[in-house]
Order: structure tokens, then sequence, then C-alpha cells
């Protein structure tokens, strides 16, 4: 008997990875979306928030064929992860806290509709920490050259070996996988407290050019906000935060992540031309 092709061991190796990893895989139906979702702990089932209706009931569809209800623990748009409890007794993923590198081999195993379905492709980037457009922070980058439908949007991606490094989700033109350690931080929080708390000073601001280089200008005050407490206007120009000149809005904004609630920082204002100073306690983000 000859032994088996290279790549016919390739092949038994990947089936047998996707294979373990099914009995953890659901379909999630919400109002008029379909996606996919893993069993991270028992009864909680993490899938993508995208792709989760605003409103209506949520299903579950078990790999056995069986149905169960399931309820809405938390989501964060963010980071696009959203935490479901249903009553069921799947086996939890192993998540595994790894980045691949680039050029690794990668299979998304998640369900097209309601049927088990397979990717196989290849990480295309592979790099630092990064904010996503909607201001949650991304422990890692990582993208995958594969095609995937909207429903497979939540399926796992494990590499070669069979560890699962994060979800897949649909970005702007590529697949992005959203890492073990933000799932990690994110979904214990939406166990916890069911949202995710953000800082917020109540402030609408737009970047403006400085001789001595960039501020904010104060477009609008929440009136009911911890800006306006503090004292800080509408035409106020910001040019430092605790000491530090501001190098943008955006920068601005990553100060203001769920550690930040409570703190109070300084702010180093241009009003009508002249320096001032306010100390704001940082409020948390009201939910919208």
């Amino acid at each position: 008997m000859t032994d088996p092709s290279p790549l016919s061991s390739l092949s038994s190796a990947l089936a047998d990875v996707v294979a373990r990893t099914a009995p953890s895989i659901v379909s999630v139906r919400s109002h008029r979306f379909r996606s996919t979702g893993f069993v991270w702990k028992t009864g909680l089932i993490i899938t993508a928030d995208e792709a989760l209706a605003d409103e209506g009931e949520v299903e579950i569809d078990l790999p056995d064929g069986r149905t169960s209800p399931a309820t809405i623990a938390g989501r964060d748009h963010t980071t696009d992860i959203a935490l479901l409890r249903a009553d069921i007794a799947s086996t939890p993923v192993q998540l595994a806290a790894i980045v691949p590198p680039l050029g690794a081999l990668a299979i998304v195993v998640a369900t097209n509709r309601d049927t088990p379905s397979a990717a196989l492709g290849m990480v295309s980037a592979s790099g630092k920490s990064w904010r996503s457009l909607r201001g949650g922070e991304i422990d890692a980058r990582i993208e995958l050259d594969v095609r995937l439908r909207d429903s497979q949007q939540g399926g796992l991606a494990l590499d070669a070996s069979g560890q699962a490094f994060g979800m897949a989700v649909l970005g702007p033109r590529r697949v992005l996988v959203i890492p073990t350690a933000t799932i990690e931080r994110v979904a214990s929080h939406l166990e916890a407290r069911g949202r995710i708390a953000r800082g917020y000073l109540g402030l609408g601001l737009q970047p403006v050019r400085l001789d001595e280089g960039v501020g904010a200008m104060v477009m609008h005050v929440d009136k009911a906000g911890p800006s306006a407490a503090a004292g800080i206007r509408q035409g106020d120009v910001i040019v430092a935060v605790n000491g530090q000149k501001l190098s943008g809005v955006r920068a601005l904004s990553r100060t203001l992540g769920p550690s930040s609630v409570g703190a109070v920082i300084d702010l180093a204002v241009h009003r009508g031309g002249e320096p001032a100073g306010f100390k704001v306690t940082v409020g948390e983000r009201p939910e919208t």
C-alpha cells in the first residue's frame, strides 16, 4: 500500500480540524438576518454584532437539527461582538491567544444559512492593534484572503492545527478577524454588565490647524454632560490633554476607553485667543 500524497494528508488533516470544531458552531437567526455563532461558554454564544438584527426574536439552530430561542445578553457595535444566552449544552470552544503569521493557512468554520460550511484561505495581513471605524479597540490586525457570505459572519477562524484565533467578520472589501484577546475582554464585560462602558466628555469636536500644531474646536456641548459642568463652551479649542499636546480628535477619543470613566483629566484650551484650563471628570457614554 502506497503512502498517501502530501495533498491527501493535508486534506485529511483539514477535514479533521473542521470536524472537531463543527459541534460548537451554530446558526443564528434574527429578523431578516442570518449569521454564524460559536459557543463561548455553556449557555453563551458569540456572534457578529453587524449581522444581528436590532429588533425581533433570536433563534439558534444547533448542529443536531434542534432549535433554541436566545436572548441578547449584550452587544458592542465598536468591536462587532454580540453575546447571546441560550439554554443549550453544546461544547464551548477553546480560544487560543495567538496571532497567526502572515501567509499562514486559515480555516473559517461557519454555517451557510443552516448548513455547516468551511472555507480555506490565507492570512493576508497580520499586525498590531488598531481601532475600528466605530472606535473599538481591536487587539491585532488579522485579515484573511477568503470569500465569505453574510451568513458566515461570526464563524471561527482556525489555524492549520485547529487552534481558534478569532471570529471572522466582513469588513470593507476584506474579511477581518476579531482576535481572541478582544473577544475575551469584550465578552467578559458583556456577560457582567450587558454593555461596554465608554468614556464621555459630552463634546462635538472638529479638528483645526493651529500655528503650534493641531487643536480640536468645540462645535457642540451637551448641556447635561461633564464638559459643560466643568465650564467648557462652544468655540473653545482644546490644545492639550493632561499636559500633552493634542495630536488629533481621534487621539482624544482613544483616551476614552472603559477605564477612563470617573477619571479627572486636564484640558488646556484657547478661548478667544487666551489660554484657559479645565478639569473634567469623564462620564459614561449614554446608551443610544
